[in-house]
This record gives C-alpha cells, structure tokens and sequence, in this order.
C-alpha cells in the first residue's frame, strides 16, 4: 500500500475514532461536562505515557517551551469542556461540524501570531465556513440551540488556537506524545477542584461509556498521529471531515435526532470550502501573491 493511502487509511480511522468518542461522551447521559473531560483526559494519559515509556524516551520537555505547553494545554481544556458541552445539548453532527471549524482558526492565529502567509483564496475560504457556521448556530436568542452552539464555536476557536500552539511546539522539537501527555495531565488536574465541590455520582454504565470515550480518543489520537507520518497535512486533512459523516450516522440510528436542512446547508459550505482548500494547498489552482 502506498504511503498516501496508508494516510487516508489511519486518518479515517481517527475520525471514526473521535466521532465515536463524541458518542459515547452523548450515551453517557446527564453528567457535567467537566466531569466527563476528566475521563475522557485520564484515558489519553496513560496512553500517551505507555507510548513514552516503550520508546524509551520518559517525560522530558525543554523548559523554554513551556509556557507554550501551558498555553496549549489551557486552550485545549477549553477547547474539550465547550465541545462536550455541545455534544451533550446540540444534533452530534453539529457539534463536531463547530469543533471541525478549528482548522480554519488554525489559518488565522497562525497568520496572526507566527506569522505564517495567507493567500486571499484562503481568507476568503475561512469567512465562507464561518458563514457555514451561522446556519449551524442558527443567531436568534430564541432558538434553544443557540447557546450551547455559540459554545460549540468558542470549542472550535480554542481547538485551533491550540493547534497553532502545537504547530509551535513541533518546530521547537517537542515530541507529539510529550505534548499529550502535558496536556492531558494538566486538563485533568484542572478537572479535580470541579469534581470535589461538583461530582456526580454515576452508574457502572455511565463510568463505562466515559472510558470508551477516552480509548475511542486515543485511537483517534494515534490514528492522525500516524497520518502525519505517512503523509503531509495539505494532502489528506480533507478526508478527517468523514467524522461528519460517522457522526451523522450516530445521530440518526442511536439518537434519532436529524440535521435541520440549515445545518446540512452548513455541512455543506464548511466541507466544501475545505476541500477547495485540500485543492489549493495540493496546488491544483493557480496560487495567489500571500499576504
């Protein structure tokens, strides 16, 4: 098997995986979200931990990074409360259609805060999917889905504020499992002053569906981890959108809940303006002077 198809083969099994995470995380019922990120955090600890421990290499970062791995780990606790929170009250689709926002938010604080060039068929590709976005969110203060999908947006801000952290951190040399492990650790500490003032007690299944959460995490984890390596982002990052199409499943055969024909309209432009993204980025346009 080639190697690019070998990427497309690990990058659709870590959607399948996150999307599947995202519904055990929904089967878990009635539990806060903080209290869910735990679980879900503690898995990917450990995971990571194995992987650091079997390479040989330990827990060891550079100290000049780490304001960098606090920054990305505040981001993406953040990025993980508001995502559960939208998966617990929004379609599933639509949740993780927000949280699939974060690459487009990776464009801009890239291009903001290291300095990366954007070309103007770029720009005009993220304001298109934020455009998208609005017919998910559906902005009346009297729809009931409107909060919990302004805070499924916040999620898919923080998750590309954190990537661009990580994209950061990879050029300084930090290792991915490194980075994780951090991040899982400090996402977990963050959870505990919640859980003492805040727990809630739940059954033997509830408990079950958050550690199905977290293994369904980490295959999603060591499946992109493994697409990166077999092939560049630009050429395979369209083919992770199938989490949509995981998700949509999902919503439709366990929770009989059904996109409205706005949010499908949505899909409709985020998914399309990244794949003429996918196709910008592969060079099959003529490219643009960059800003």
């Amino acid at each position: 098997m080639r190697d690019k198809n070998k990427a497309i083969l690990c990058i659709m099994i870590s959607a399948l995986g996150f999307a599947t995470m995202s519904m055990f995380v929904k089967l878990a019922g009635d539990l806060p979200s903080i209290e869910k990120s735990f679980f879900r955090n503690l898995v990917a600890f450990f995971c990571a931990w194995i992987m650091l421990k079997q390479s040989g290499q330990g827990f060891h970062f550079q100290k000049q990074n780490l304001p960098y791995l606090v920054l990305r780990s505040t981001l993406g606790t953040v990025g993980i409360f508001c995502n559960f929170y939208a998966v617990d009250h929004l379609v599933l689709s639509d949740a993780n259609m927000l949280n699939k926002l974060s690459p487009f938010f990776v464009i801009i604080f890239s291009y903001l805060f290291l300095k990366e060039k954007i070309a103007p068929f770029q720009a005009t590709a993220v304001i298109c999917a934020f455009l998208g976005s609005l017919l998910i969110i559906k902005p009346s203060f009297a729809s009931a889905s409107f909060f919990p999908s302004a805070i499924g947006l916040i999620g898919g801000i923080s998750a590309g504020a954190a990537y661009t952290a990580v994209r950061y951190l990879g050029t300084k040399g930090e290792k991915g499992p490194v980075i994780v492990m951090f991040f899982s650790g400090f996402s977990c500490l963050v959870c505990i002053p919640f859980l003492i003032f805040g727990y809630e007690p739940m059954s033997f299944g509830q408990l079950l569906c958050l550690l199905m959460a977290g293994v369904s995490a980490a295959f999603g984890q060591f499946g992109v981890t493994a697409a990166y390596r077999y092939a560049p982002a630009k050429e395979i990052s369209i083919f992770d959108y199938s989490q949509i199409l995981f998700s949509a499943l999902y919503s439709i055969f366990l929770f009989g809940d059904i996109p409205d024909k706005y949010s499908v309209f949505g899909y409709i432009i985020i998914i399309g303006m990244s794949l003429l993204n996918f196709l910008y980025n592969n060079g099959m346009f003529q490219k643009e002077k960059e800003l």
